[in-house]
């Protein structure tokens, strides 16, 4: 049952009005959680699944914001932020409709696998990126917890973490490991982390029973897992007078595996092209 009723299309005017909310340029977190307030989502809505730890949310946003660049009206200036150009400053709605039809002259679109996915021939890279991160994710799920605890320790000491071990005693309050991180090499946090293989949400009560192992025992919390957190988990990891806990999700920790190369190929593709001008003006 599909809980999440909006399609793509009908995300248009919406991610148009978020970032004009957002003084012209914002996150995709920050395009999403003003999307969550523009069309009055409830957190089922906001936690319906597409397909691995991607929300149908995030999906059919990022699918708005390649037709919104492709007509000009947006642009991103880094991978996760995007910005309205001069024309989409100008531009406060349009016609979906017409929308559809001026993209797939522009590019060429398939016939839809489903009546609200496109098939775009030349895919955006973040569409590109949230495919390849559904993929590794279940690589990640099927892991051992042993072997995932392990993968989890690697990964804080690439990133810089010294100290790091894997503790995972029962009865430990949900802490899995400690390790330290220094900050400009001077200001040294000691940090506890819980790292679960889920395959689904981790809930609000998760994050207050491992805020309530860690206090009097490190400066920071952090809590992996290959799963997602529900809103009101990250909202209370955040929450005014509590110690924040500071979360790694599924496709976070995919990401960290492809940056720094961690059982992640990447492949680079040349392309060349001859400049007839260049050879008339010699």
């Amino acid at each position: 049952m599909e809980i999440f009723k909006y399609k793509y299309d009908e995300l248009f005017n919406p991610v148009l009005q978020a970032l004009h909310q957002l003084d012209g340029s914002g996150s995709n977190d920050e395009i999403e959680e003003k999307l969550v307030s523009i069309l009055n989502l409830s957190n089922e809505e906001i936690e319906d699944i597409h397909r691995g730890n991607t929300t149908k949310l995030s999906y059919r946003a990022a699918w708005a914001r390649n037709y919104l660049k492709r007509l000009g009206l947006i642009e991103n200036s880094s991978r996760a932020v995007w910005v309205l150009t001069p024309e989409g400053r100008k531009t406060k709605a349009i016609d979906r409709v017409e929308a559809k039809k001026i993209v797939k002259t522009l590019s060429g679109v398939k016939k839809a696998g489903e009546k609200d996915e496109p098939t775009v021939e030349a895919i955006s890279e973040e569409l590109a990126e949230i495919n390849w991160a559904d993929e590794l994710v279940e690589v990640l799920k099927k892991l051992e917890p042993a072997a995932f605890e392990r993968l989890s320790q690697r990964l804080l000491r690439e990133l810089g973490f010294t100290n790091v071990e894997v503790t995972g005693k029962s009865g430990d309050g949900g802490i899995d490991g400690v390790g330290v991180i220094k900050l400009g090499g001077v200001l040294s946090f000691h940090v506890v982390f819980q790292c679960k293989r889920y395959g689904g949400s981790v809930s609000s009560a998760a994050i207050r029973d491992f805020r309530g192992a860690m206090i009097g025992r490190a400066d920071k919390g952090l809590f992996i897992t290959t799963g997602t957190f529900t809103r009101d988990a990250r909202q209370e990891s955040q929450r005014d007078g509590a110690p924040p806990i500071d979360l790694i999700d599924g496709n976070a920790f995919a990401e960290n595996l492809k940056k720094l190369g961690l059982g992640v190929k990447i492949k680079v593709v040349e392309e060349v092209s001859i400049d007839d001008v260049w050879f008339k003006d010699i």
